[in-house]
Order: C-alpha cells, then structure tokens, then sequence
C-alpha cells in the first residue's frame, strides 16, 4: 500500500451515506487503513468508530454516546445491514469492522513507523495480541505502551482522566482501544477534546479475538453477514434480548422511516 503524507482537514471528509441520520465516510477497509495512518502522520488527534445496529439501539438512549458519534472523524460501516443501507446510497461500500483493522492497521503502522498504543480488554489478553501482531509485523512495529482499566471503568471519570494523559506522554499516534461500546466512543472522543494528539481506533473484541480468547465466526458466515447469527448461536442468553432490539431498530430504519417518508411526500 501507498501512504499520503498530508490529507485536507478531517471535518472536510465527505459523507458516502446516512443510516438513522449518522454518516459513514469510509468505504472499505484498505480506504479506512488509507485515511487512518495518514490522519496519524498529522500528528493530530481523531476518533474512528465502526457505526452497526447495537450503536443505532444505543445512541437513540444514551446521550453521551451521541455527543461522542458528533464529534467521530472517521466512520465505518460494521455490520452487515449497515453495508448495505449505505450501498443503497452509494455503491461500494463495504462492512468494515474494529477487528477486520486491527492487524492490517498494526501492519501499516509498522510501515509507517507510528508508535501504537493498546487500551482495553484484559492485561493477558493484550499480552496474547501484542505476541500475535507482533509476529504480524515482523516483530517491526513501535509499542508505545498497553494497559487495562479497572472493572468499574468511567470513560468520563478519573481513571479514564488518568489513561488519557498516560496516553498522551506515551508519543503514541495510534491508540486501540478495546471496552465495548459505548465506552470506548466515548473515552476515545473525550481523550481527543483533552489534547491527545493519538488517532483512537475503536476496535471492540479485537484483541479477544486475536488472542483467542474469543472466537470469530468462520469467514463463511461473515462474508454471508451472518457473523451475529454464530453469536447468537454462541451465546443466546446474553445476546438475545441485544438482537431483538436490533431487529426493531432495523425494520424501523429499513421500512418504517422510508415508508413515513414517503407518506408525507404525498401529502406535500
């Protein structure tokens, strides 16, 4: 891959689609590693997040998770349905998730020579990953640091106050960061209004699954997009409940919205 040394401003990045009034101006993978590591080389703080249906559920509930999406420099399509209600808008894009970055963007962050930072999930798990992305690279990438948080968390409380200033004086200029939605959107945007200078890539279950603490669904199923179908057939307790207000968020974008739009068309 070819890397750009400069790029215009991030907030001039053009929207390709909106899914429940939330843009994606990032088409694919190889574009979404493309933008990131030239966002980095700016030295210029930035967010990266990856929009799918549990974000929609929770950003119609959770207002700091909405502030945090406002500010987002960079988004992806994650997931299935929202790959495609984009593709509707303008064709080629393409599901891109957290986990799909992760080795591709540690690989060209080895390139590039950008010191990277692991925030998240647990102190064996990025021990595990690190290993794991460290032989992805050839052993040639710049550790800037990694550290987990306690289990009572606050991305807007005092540990997180914390972690970002560790961040910070790391010289980090691309940071993962593994807690789950929406924590680690919001965390990411508020270590951006404080003056990080990192690029801070919401990556979910990335490092879980590269370590294997978790495991992924078969290429099979993610490339059909049944990828949630073999994590509801993993855990359907947890995961149930999750799923079915994703299918209400869902129907009502793909079919109610459209069809309400369309009613008051008619009556203008």
């Amino acid at each position: 891959m070819a890397y750009i040394s400069s790029i215009r401003n991030a907030a001039a990045e053009p929207y390709l689609a909106t899914v429940d009034g939330w843009p994606i101006n990032l088409p694919t993978l190889d574009k979404a590693i493309f933008r990131i590591v030239a966002y980095a080389r700016q030295r210029r703080g930035f967010t990266v997040f990856t929009l799918n249906l549990d974000h929609l559920v929770k950003l119609r509930t959770i207002a700091a998770f909405r502030e945090a999406y406002r500010t987002a420099d960079l988004v992806t399509a994650d997931g299935a349905p929202i790959a495609l209600l984009s593709r509707l808008q303008t064709p080629g894009v393409e599901r891109t998730t957290g986990a799909d970055m992760f080795i591709p963007l540690a690989q060209a962050a080895a390139l590039t020579n950008l010191p990277v930072y692991l925030f998240g999930s647990q102190p064996s798990v990025l021990d595990k990953a690190k290993d794991v992305r460290d032989r992805a690279t050839s052993g040639s990438i710049a550790i800037a640091g990694l550290s987990s948080p306690s289990a009572e968390f606050d991305p807007e409380g005092a540990e997180a106050d914390e972690a970002i200033e560790t961040i910070k004086a790391s010289g980090a200029q691309i940071c993962f960061v593994m807690l789950g939605a929406p924590k680690q959107e919001v965390f990411a945007a508020r270590a951006v209004a404080r003056g990080c200078t990192a690029g801070f890539i919401c990556v979910g279950a990335a490092a879980d699954f590269v370590a294997g603490a978790q495991v992924r669904a078969p290429k099979a199923f993610q490339q059909l997009g049944l990828e949630w179908a073999w994590r509801l057939a993993s855990n359907p307790r947890r995961l149930g409940r999750r799923y079915a207000e994703c299918a209400r968020v869902l129907f009502d974008v793909a079919v109610i919205t459209p069809l309400r739009a369309k009613i008051q068309d008619r009556r203008i």
